[in-house]
């Protein structure tokens, strides 16, 4: 399973920012941060992958200081990869 992650450092920022995302009309949620990705909060926005893009644009029309970066996680094989992205 793939899945694209916003992390924050901060829980309101976090929830904030999907709220922000539905109202544009994107696919997320928040889910929590998996242990691999060693950041954030605990909670992080799942994105889909065609909205990644969205995502960037919503992040620069907002006050989103606590932002760490955008996550690539796959789960498998008994193992999870987490890789940034930008």
């Amino acid at each position: 399973m793939d899945m694209i992650l916003a992390v924050f450092r901060s829980r309101a920022q976090t929830l904030d920012f999907v709220a922000r995302l539905k109202r544009m009309g994107a696919s997320a949620s928040a889910v929590s941060t998996p242990k691999e990705a060693n950041v954030g909060c605990g909670i992080s926005a799942r994105i889909g992958e065609f909205d990644l893009p969205r995502a960037r644009r919503a992040l620069a029309g907002g006050q989103y200081g606590a932002f760490v970066g955008f996550f690539r996680v796959r789960a498998g094989y008994g193992g999870v990869s987490v890789r940034r992205i930008g």
